[in-house]
């Protein structure tokens, strides 16, 4: 089930996020690997997830799917001539950035946003999609407006508070702990909806048909490839980016995420 898979990713304080950077930057692991060495072994190795659809989760025969796996084989393609060369490593939100600094993995791409406290500790991508804000909901005749006044279900501490404030300013809000409460308040109907991120949203939607997702007019945070600090890396942070841009310019990045349900109203738009 979707809502008992996700992890609460802004719950986690900007402290203990880099309190665990730091800890990976002084691991003796080696470092992440240079270009030069990502094309002598052949491979490239990427965390992801495996249980965010639609962005990398498993199929029913256990394969990985997903809008981020394909930019993963993308970007194999770009720097080593063949989608399929290219090792997933599944990974958590608290494990995203400590495997890059220990060298367990080349590059991370995992549904991490853009925010001033990872990019101390690490370089991000320009970003492949703009995540925005939604709002689930079951009821076929409500519409954005309608929500004034009702009952919305958002997840404790996350930044969709201040979007629905903005948006909704009459709204009663809700607050929950994790999905899966979510999910129980609107099987219950004790609310109307859910907001939450576009991109944990349209996976709600494939799981769970019966319901539909209202889109907010403001943006939320840019999705981005996690690469490593330092000189050395350069020639690999520039093949990463110039390969997003030129995904951009060609519909592809639109295009993937029209085929994964993806909200497509923030895949060109610039931060």
């Amino acid at each position: 089930m979707l809502v008992s898979r996700i992890f609460n990713t802004k719950k986690i304080s900007n402290l203990a996020f880099i309190l665990i950077s730091i800890l990976g930057l002084f691991s003796n692991s080696a470092l992440a690997a240079e270009l030069e060495e990502i094309l002598k072994r052949g491979q490239l190795i990427v965390a992801v997830k495996d249980n965010v659809r639609p962005l990398g989760f498993k199929d029913s025969q256990g394969n990985l799917q997903g809008f981020e796996i394909d930019i993963a084989r993308n970007l194999a393609q770009e720097l080593l001539g063949d989608p399929d060369a290219v090792v997933f490593k599944p990974v958590s939100n608290l494990e995203r950035i400590p495997v890059l600094l220990d060298g367990k993995v080349d590059l991370v791409i995992a549904r991490v946003g853009q925010t001033s406290s990872r990019s101390r500790i690490v370089d991000l991508s320009n970003f492949y999609y703009l995540d925005g804000t939604s709002i689930v909901t079951k009821n076929p005749n409500l519409s954005l407006e309608s929500l004034n006044n009702r009952k919305i279900a958002v997840l404790e501490g996350s930044g969709t508070i201040a979007i629905l404030r903005s948006q909704l300013p009459t709204a009663q809000l809700i607050g929950v702990k994790s999905y899966m409460e979510a999910f129980a308040l609107l099987e219950s109907e004790q609310v109307e909806g859910f907001a939450a991120d576009d991109s944990v949203l349209a996976g709600w939607i494939q799981d769970y048909p019966q319901y539909r997702l209202l889109p907010i007019a403001l943006s939320g945070e840019p999705l981005c490839v996690v690469m490593p600090k330092g000189l050395q890396y350069e020639s690999l942070r520039q093949k990463v980016n110039r390969a997003i841009a030129q995904w951009r310019v060609s519909g592809w990045l639109k295009e993937r995420a029209i085929f994964w349900g993806l909200p497509i109203t923030s895949v060109h738009r610039q931060p």
